[in-house]
């Protein structure tokens, strides 16, 4: 089957006279006379009245960007916007000493949660290169039971998180 390029015309059954103005992978966009912009499926039926054979990207720009999102978030150090829930912006996490001599600490919460976001983002990157690496399968498995107790260890920090989906995830209890 060959490509219809941008420019082609074609009579669809439903839609009626036609012109591609774009194509991707899955789907011709034709702008039809009296239905407006429609996508249809390239397998679709229709009568070609007019073949404009071009270079056609079987991708869309939408595809790729997607496509690089989901490459760059799985495997790099890149870490997503995480928000923390409403009532901790803009406060302070305050650390005071047993000994009143000693003078307390006073931290942004945000700074705070930022900081416990990256430790999240660097602890799945390391389980991706894990999972991907050339190690034994038994290796794999026992170097993911200490992820998951990392993770289970950091769930005190889950309150400062806005999205339930972000929060850390340990063992779960049988």
């Amino acid at each position: 089957m060959n490509l219809l390029g941008i420019g082609s015309r074609i009579n669809h059954t439903e839609f009626g006279l036609g012109v591609v103005t774009n194509v991707t992978s899955k789907h011709y966009w034709v702008t039809f006379i009296e239905n407006g912009l429609e996508t249809i499926d390239i397998d679709s039926e229709f009568e070609v009245i007019e073949s404009v054979e071009d270079e056609v990207d079987t991708i869309s720009f939408f595809e790729v960007e997607s496509t690089l999102r989901t490459i760059l978030k799985q495997w790099s150090d890149i870490s997503e916007i995480i928000p923390i829930a409403d009532k901790w912006k803009g406060g302070k996490l305050i650390l005071e000493p047993k000994d009143t001599n000693l003078a307390s600490k006073e931290i942004e919460i945000d700074s705070f949660f930022h900081k416990i976001v990256m430790v999240r983002d660097r602890i799945r990157v390391m389980e991706q290169k894990i999972n991907s690496s050339k190690l034994d399968n038994q290796d794999k498995v026992n170097l993911q039971q200490y992820i998951t107790r990392i993770y289970g260890s950091l769930t005190t920090f889950n309150v400062l998180f806005k999205i339930k989906e972000h929060q850390f995830t340990g063992e779960k209890s049988k």
